[in-house]
């Protein structure tokens, strides 16, 4: 399996192509929302056009903003998708320059400019968590929490006293699903109660 990406934050690069100005920039953001205010804030109402694209897992969506029928958004998705992005957002806004660039020239550009402004961003592995909900005693819960809070890619989201002990809210990368269980069994003789749909 091939490891997905995203961006570590947001990447800006500037170009000139026949006179028009592009800027593209890209992001990380974590649903459909935040793409669409990303692209709000980052879209330019004084420019031609401010042309998109977005991905997440199997969802994605572009958008020409009034340059020809694809050749913009998708040229600007390909180069999402070319470099293994997921959760990644870009816009590149074009000021024309009055020479025009035609078809091929357009898909050039917005791809272009796409492409090397995610080839110049800082990324990271995308990793793919689930959650858990542990429930422990007292006297077990400074070791389940400093062991847990020591192992990389592992989050301890929540933490709910009841009156025997405390519940914890977990995000564990999937591939380590099974070792941070036997882990937890081990740290508490069994005694904590781990619920993979926490």
């Amino acid at each position: 399996m091939v490891a997905r990406l995203t961006l570590v934050g947001v990447s800006t690069i500037r170009q000139e192509i026949k006179k028009s100005r592009f800027i593209a920039v890209a992001g990380p953001v974590a649903n459909e929302a935040a793409a669409r205010d990303f692209i709000a804030a980052q879209s330019d109402p004084a420019a031609n056009h401010n042309c998109w694209a977005w991905r997440f897992g199997q969802n994605y969506r572009f958008n020409d903003d009034g340059e020809p029928s694809g050749t913009a958004g998708k040229p600007i998705l390909a180069a999402i998708d070319g470099q293994g992005l997921d959760g990644v957002v870009v816009v590149v806004t074009r000021w024309f320059g009055g020479i025009l660039l035609g078809s091929g020239g357009l898909i050039r550009a917005y791809g272009g400019s796409a492409a090397q402004c995610l080839r110049e961003a800082a990324k990271l592995p995308l990793i793919e968590t689930v959650s858990v909900a542990i429930t422990c005693s007292f006297g077990d819960l400074a070791l389940v929490n400093a062991r847990l809070g020591a192992l990389p890619g592992v989050t301890i989201s929540d933490q709910t006293f009841t009156d025997a002990g405390a519940m914890l809210s977990v995000a564990v990368p999937k591939t380590e699903a099974d070792d941070v269980a036997r882990l937890v069994t081990d740290l508490t003789s069994g005694r904590a109660v781990i619920d993979w749909n926490g």
